[in-house]
């Protein structure tokens, strides 16, 4: 068996049955392409390959071999390759990614000549409707170029999608092999979340009480973290409004950073305001039920030997944003507990459904799970609750698969927004539970 095969699906099976060619020009940032074939095949994909002769010199077609486990075309022969893999018919690719494109490449596909495999398959692909992806790299100055940004502006009216370059050391470097990745997925997504709207509040609350202390709570930001890239990688368009931190966002996201309670409460009534359509609202930020009055300046430590801090009541935000977001808008609240059996997360997640803000969906799980890589999680909704557990990032890919069947519109099972069950009349469920 080919390597290639044993790391396929190892991430995500969400390019599982997909079938991706990475075309290849000649930049140095060629060198890279091997990690991004990789990375596609991680997450599912089958991976062709087409380099042209500038991209040749660069990166081997071997290495280019090795890293897709297929040979990469290399030259137009009468197998008419960017036909077969570009145009209709079975076969056919469901992307074209041109990483790296080089500033002369990106030229050539503007204004429709092929005078390389590249641009062949490009050509073929604009004309045949599919779906087109470039990850730019060049320099800093050419990427300023009238001509550069011109071209760019009319392949994007064409339809070509574009992965930022990372501006390092006066380069417009290729994307990371994550950032391509993301990019091809949030391209290729198909399901509940495709083309909807989500927003995730995560982060912790940060209440200050002087001008360098606060009063806090116990968060990452993992959670909301992951869900916010699972949630890209299913095509959602992801708001994502983060506090406090302990772990790094991920590049293709971008995020709106709040400190306090009523900072929350602010933009949920004013600005930005919840974006308009937004089809879900995740809460997994973990909210100071209290909040201070700050002193001003910095507190000396030197001539005191105790401090009196006066807590009062936080606002509860849970129903600001469901005054915000009415249904049929989801939303989908987090519950910590500490110490508690599954059966009485339960019955305190199906209290909150019935509760202030009156959310869809709970998910209840124990403070053991702060900090730890893995997680367990209970979800309590109208329905019978399910029991998900693993990594973060696969907990946070099971929720959105279980709440994203009940979307409206969504072809899966709809458990539905309504009252909860009574549970008094809802039997204990075991782990993994249907």
């Amino acid at each position: 068996m080919h390597p290639s095969r044993a790391i396929r699906g190892g991430r995500s099976k969400l390019l599982a049955g997909r079938r991706i060619v990475v075309a290849i020009s000649g930049s140095i940032a060629a060198i890279e392409v091997p990690r991004i074939i990789r990375e596609l095949i991680r997450h599912g994909a089958e991976v062709r390959a087409v380099m042209s002769p500038d991209a040749a010199r660069i990166v081997t077609a071997e290495a280019i071999h090795f890293a897709a486990g297929e040979r990469p075309v290399t030259e137009l022969t009468g197998d008419v390759e960017h036909v077969t893999l570009m145009g209709p018919g079975e076969g056919r690719a469901d992307l074209l990614l041109i990483a790296p494109a080089t500033a002369n490449t990106i030229g050539k596909i503007a204004h429709g000549i092929d005078d390389t495999p590249v641009t062949s398959f490009a050509s073929v692909a604009l004309g045949g409707g599919v779906p087109v992806l470039l990850a730019p790299a060049m320099h800093a100055d050419m990427a300023r170029n009238p001509a550069v940004r011109e071209n760019l502006e009319r392949l994007a009216r064409w339809g070509v999608g574009l992965v930022p370059t990372q501006a390092v050391e006066g380069e417009e470097k290729l994307a990371t092999p994550e950032e391509v990745a993301a990019a091809v997925l949030h391209r290729l997504a198909r399901g509940p979340w495709a083309g909807r709207r989500v927003l995730i509040l995560g982060g912790a609350s940060q209440e200050p009480i002087d001008a360098v202390r606060s009063v806090t709570n116990e968060s990452s930001g993992e959670t909301a973290l992951a869900l916010a890239a699972e949630a890209h990688y299913r095509g959602a368009e992801v708001s994502l409004w983060l506090g406090a931190l302990r772990v790094p966002v991920p590049t293709f996201l971008s995020a709106r950073r709040w400190q306090r309670v009523a900072d929350l409460e602010r933009w949920i009534a004013g600005e930005p305001g919840i974006p308009p359509g937004t089809a879900a609202i995740w809460v997994p930020a973990a909210l100071s039920d209290f909040t201070t009055e700050p002193v001003a300046g910095k507190v000396a430590s030197q001539d005191r030997t105790e401090w009196t801090v006066t807590l009062r009541r936080a606002p509860k935000i849970l129903p600001k944003l469901r005054a915000a977001a009415p249904r049929p808008t989801v939303m989908v609240a987090f519950k910590l507990e500490a110490g508690r059996s599954p059966r009485e997360l339960e019955r305190i997640a199906r209290g909150m459904l019935r509760g202030e803000g009156r959310p869809d969906w709970v998910v209840a799980n124990d403070r053991k799970n702060m900090g730890a890589p893995d997680a367990e999680v209970l979800l309590v909704g109208r329905g019978p609750a399910r029991s998900f557990s693993g990594t973060k990032r696969e907990v946070a890919a099971q929720l959105l698969d279980r709440v994203g069947d009940g979307l409206p519109g969504a072809s899966g099972p709809d458990p539905g927004p309504g009252p909860a069950p009574d549970p008094a009349r809802t039997p204990p469920r075991s782990r993994g539970s249907p």
